[in-house]
């Protein structure tokens, strides 16, 4: 079943036109990745679902209702979180309290706590480091936490940007690893990710976007298999 469909979106910042006439669809359950070099718009959209930039023109239908130009609060209420690019943790907050933000709008406190232990046992680290402010962690643990803060609002799609964004590949290979976790377990994911080979080792299909248009799409083997992105996005591998 498809749990979002864009169709036909326009965006801009000012005079410039980031997305040009997007069109995207995914279904529950699914992996869908964003491929595309820096500045493509890949982050816009993923803001625009996610109700902090306001499209011009186009549709978002998130589960057959319209979200576009709702506000963040009421998309976030209707089980679309995201995990922004560079992270956004606070960082004078400890571990612990950037967790439990995630779960502001929920009222369930059974609940609650049991997605809290999830988290801690999802990323034994942020448990280890629970009491420490959120600043004083290492880029990895940082995009864990916010990962973690995600999850604690219970998102039937989550969207991610540039998770693997200057880690070390170690860290990297456990992120991801965690990513294809939260899948299984449930969770539809659209994922930005520069790391093109990564994201495609993962994902179901792709997209992808170069100036503000979607001018590929496929399974995500079949872009693999691809000379032209070969040469673009997976260095000629």
């Amino acid at each position: 079943m498809s749990m979002l469909k864009v169709d036909n979106l326009n965006v801009y910042y000012g005079s410039i036109h980031a997305l040009k006439g997007v069109s995207l669809n995914v279904d529950e359950g699914e992996i869908v990745t964003l491929i595309g070099a820096n500045g493509a718009g890949k982050s816009t959209l993923l803001k625009t679902l996610s109700g902090l930039l306001k499209p011009k023109e186009g549709t978002i239908d998130y589960l057959k209702k319209s979200i576009a130009g709702k506000p963040a609060q009421a998309i976030v209420k209707a089980g679309i979180s995201h995990v922004p690019e560079g992270r956004r943790v606070f960082a004078e907050m400890s571990v612990e309290e950037n967790i439990e933000l995630g779960a502001f709008l929920r009222k369930d406190k059974a609940g609650i706590q049991k997605d809290f232990q999830k988290v801690y046992e999802t990323f034994p680290r942020l448990h280890e480091r629970r009491k420490q402010s959120a600043g004083t962690l290492s880029g990895g643990e940082q995009q864990m936490l916010a990962m973690g803060r995600a999850i604690m609002a219970k998102p039937k799609l989550l969207l991610l940007d540039e998770p693997s964004m200057g880690l070390a590949p170690l860290m990297v290979k456990t992120i991801f690893q965690v990513v294809k976790d939260i899948n299984k377990e449930g969770t539809t994911i659209l994922l930005v990710e520069q790391n093109a080979h990564m994201a495609l080792s993962i994902a179901d299909r792709a997209y992808v976007i170069e100036t503000g248009r979607v001018i590929l799409s496929g399974t995500a083997e079949e872009l693999q298999a691809s000379e032209e992105i070969k040469n673009a996005y997976l260095g000629g591998h």
